[in-house]
């Protein structure tokens, strides 16, 4: 590999705009009363993209890291020709997050919350000795469980019981790596839960989620492809969101781009989805409502195991704070749409059909968010759009191969006691 100097960078509050330097695992203004998160700031304005066998890291400019693991592969960014020609469109550039070698991405978890836990896990100190904990409805821990399992970092995942099946791998896990489960019928906001839990105990601390500036950081690194790729900032951008991190790291990305000043000085109208009948922040939005709308536990979680992109699940998303979502929609006169499980499907076997590639469900809503928006008109032919597929090639990375299924060390109920819980994770390290 080659050398490499941790990036340099301060902390601004969004809410506040008070600047100050991270003193280590910071997600917060201490100072700010309101919620809000908090950017990095990067020394390096202009971004040098580094050669490929850097892998993700080639973004390393813009990225709160302090070294670079092993075994990491960049977001590719290609121009749709079949796709793009069923659609009538003249500019569709399909951002590619996956497996896919023959267009040069080999995420092994197929899941672009790669980009999220190689970014995380190189911020850790080397000599940190707690605990991290990540509560994930799938893709997540995933991610983090490979990326921290081919690294030595110690991880405690906690993740619902009715989507285990999303924790394959494509061999056994180092040790380092723990899970715990909440019962069945539970969902992402109970795993949450669970976690907060865990937390209690001085031997573990939080990954962060959307507060977190590496995980957003490491997700806009799509947009970083993209623009580097085209050599402008798209018109648009489409990405499914089930907590908006995404969007708003793809809306951080882009006023940075913009502050490069090499790739043009317009704002990407985010147009993001949600999966019916899980639609929280979408009707929200639909109410220009900043605050979350009450949403009852039984029906979220109901609703939650309706819909097919299950990573799209999440009842407690960085929505109304300074910084997130709405804010990131308001500045660039976004949208949030909706589609139904029928719509996914047919959008799984389109994308395999014309672009040769099997994509999950959750990127399957995004593409059918475009494909509705051509259909009735209201997307300019030639407009340069970026479509963010962020979960691809499971089926060509699994073909034939034997998986391994990290289980739970145990499975707590819904309304878990505390102290067993903290007594039961501390006792798995």
């Amino acid at each position: 590999m080659k050398n490499f100097t941790p990036t340099k960078y301060t902390l601004k509050c969004v809410a506040t705009s008070r600047e100050f330097v991270d003193e280590g695992w910071m997600l917060d203004n201490p100072e700010c009363k309101t919620p809000s998160l908090v950017r990095a700031d990067y020394a390096q304005k202009q971004i040098e993209v580094k050669s490929d066998d850097y892998g993700f890291y080639k973004f390393c400019d813009w990225l709160p890291v302090k070294r670079i693991l092993s075994g990491s592969s960049a977001p590719v960014t290609y121009k749709s020709e079949a796709l793009a020609k069923h659609l009538g469109l003249s500019n569709l550039w399909i951002t590619l997050n996956g497996y896919c070698p023959s267009k040069g991405v080999k995420m092994s978890t197929c899941s672009f919350k790669e980009t999220e836990a190689y970014s995380v896990c190189a911020r850790i100190d080397e000599k940190e000795e707690r605990i991290m904990v990540v509560a994930s409805a799938g893709n997540t821990a995933r991610a983090f469980a490979k990326v921290c399992s081919d690294n030595n970092i110690k991880l405690l995942l906690v993740v619902p019981s009715d989507n285990l099946s999303a924790l394959w791998f494509t061999e056994p896990l180092n040790d380092c790596v723990k899970l715990i489960a909440c019962d069945k019928g539970g969902d992402y906001f109970d795993a949450i839960n669970l976690s907060n839990i865990a937390l209690k105990s001085s031997k573990f601390y939080a990954e962060g989620g959307a507060k977190n500036i590496a995980r957003r950081d490491g997700m806009s690194t799509t947009v970083l492809s993209a623009v580097t790729t085209i050599g402008r900032i798209p018109d648009y951008y489409f990405q499914a969101v089930g907590s908006g991190t995404g969007a708003i790291a793809a809306w951080e990305a882009n006023m940075r781009l913009i502050e490069d000043g090499r790739f043009g000085s317009n704002l990407m109208k985010l147009i993001v989805s949600q999966n019916a009948p899980f639609v929280p922040m979408y009707d929200a939005w639909r109410a220009d409502s900043r605050e979350m709308l009450p949403y009852d536990a039984k029906k979220a979680r109901r609703d939650a195991e309706l819909i097919d992109a299950k990573v799209l699940s999440n009842r407690k998303p960085p929505y109304g704070l300074a910084g997130g979502l709405y804010d990131a929609l308001k500045a660039t006169g976004g949208d949030i749409m909706v589609a139904t499980n029928a719509q996914v499907r047919r959008m799984r076997k389109l994308f395999k059909e014309l672009e040769g590639i099997d994509i999950y469900s959750a990127p399957a809503v995004a593409l059918a968010s475009l494909v509705k928006m051509v259909e009735n008109g209201s997307i300019d032919k030639d407009a340069c759009i970026m479509l963010n597929i962020t979960g691809a090639g499971e089926e060509a990375l699994t073909a034939n191969r034997e998986l391994w299924y990290l289980k739970p060390s145990k499975v707590f109920s819904l309304t878990p006691d505390v102290d067993d819980v903290v007594s039961s994770v501390e006792a798995l390290f």
